[in-house]
């Protein structure tokens, strides 16, 4: 009896293809380089990637700041009242 196409027991061919490409690719480009250049590479591409950054103007900054600290404060706040809410609770229900 043979199995099914794709079961545990058998590989697919597609499975078996992509297996001897993975025995046959040694190393790639990284073996041929050493560490000072794989490193001096690493920040190159960082120094690349922080030129693709839009960065925010003053205004754009400030407004930012204001919204977090305005919420950071309301939430301040709200976490307070349930604190007490619930301590205030506790000594009704524990005496």
């Amino acid at each position: 009896m043979t199995d099914a196409v794709g079961s545990i027991d058998t590989p697919d061919a597609q499975d078996e293809l992509s297996e001897s490409k993975k025995k046959a690719r040694k190393g790639g480009k990284r073996a041929k380089k050493g560490p000072l250049k794989r490193l001096a590479t690493f920040y190159r591409q960082i120094i690349a990637e922080l030129r693709k950054v839009v960065w925010p103007t003053r205004n754009q900054l400030t407004s930012y700041t204001t919204v977090v600290i305005f919420f950071v404060a309301i939430m301040i706040g709200l976490v307070t009242v349930i604190d007490y809410g619930l301590n205030h609770a506790a000594k009704y229900v524990f005496g």
